[in-house]
């Protein structure tokens, strides 16, 4: 429970921190955008380090190399807990907006902040809505800002690593319309850190593999058609290679 406390006590020291942040970047930002959002960038993968260091939770990465420096790609990647987007979002070598449920926007302060680092909302009820939000990361992504979508738009709750819910193969748009990288991410045991025994937190081994890069023009006809499930193929290989090598975890 002592992690849990500690977390919550740095995340409200990190509150007021980040009030004084954002009066600094604002004004950063009224003659340089771009270097406003790269600062509000690393101070967030700041404190999401600092949350994953009180945690206990220790990252082991494999594949990093697979990851664009310098272009825009669309993350896609398996999702079983909160702690997944503290995880990939510290490591992110560049500006990268995340597709988040649209309840999140009614969060006033965090709204502020996600909005800054290109986040965007998805409203599940709403077609219209959700057409928008792929433009709108579609125009990111073409500005050089990358995405992350968690496909299977909510966390699994399986008790098995590899299992997974449907990817939606809408999450997929940006990368077909873009022509950017698709960047498989598989991720193990991020369910152990929280969710199996809310509310505490528990000291943690994490494997995160970035897959190599895939392209949607270089993908073969039937490929391209389901290209979800094709991803999530791929991810669920990834996975059941990293429980083959890193199995038992201590």
């Amino acid at each position: 429970m002592i992690r849990t406390i500690l977390i919550l006590f740095f995340l409200i020291l990190f509150f007021f921190i980040g009030i004084l942040i954002w009066g600094i970047t604002w004004m950063i930002g009224r003659f340089n955008p771009y270097k406003r959002d790269i600062i509000c960038l690393r101070c967030v993968q700041f404190a999401f380090k600092v949350v994953l260091l009180i945690s206990g939770v220790k990252v082991e990465v494999y594949g990093e190399e697979h990851v664009p420096k310098d272009d825009a790609v669309l993350y896609i990647g398996n999702h079983r807990s909160l702690f997944d987007t503290v995880i990939t979002y510290s490591r992110c070598p560049g500006l990268t907006g995340y597709v988040a449920k649209d309840s999140m926007r009614k969060v006033p302060f965090l709204r502020i902040w996600m909005k800054r680092l290109h986040c965007l909302f998805l409203n599940r009820t709403d077609i219209k809505e959700g057409m928008k939000m792929i433009l709108t990361g579609i125009e990111q992504i073409r500005s050089g800002i990358s995405m992350c979508i968690f496909p299977e738009g909510t966390r699994s709750l399986s008790e098995s690593e590899t299992e997974m819910l449907p990817f939606k193969e809408g999450s997929f748009k940006m990368a077909e319309k873009t022509g950017c990288a698709i960047i498989p991410m598989a991720m193990i045991h991020t369910a152990d850190i929280f969710e199996k025994h809310v509310p505490f937190i528990k000291k943690t081994r994490v494997i995160l593999t970035y897959g190599e890069p895939i392209y949607v023009k270089q993908l073969d006809k039937d490929q391209r058609k389901h290209l979800g499930n094709y991803v999530q193929g791929i991810i669920r290989g990834m996975l059941e290679e990293e429980l083959k090598m890193h199995e038992p975890c201590a």
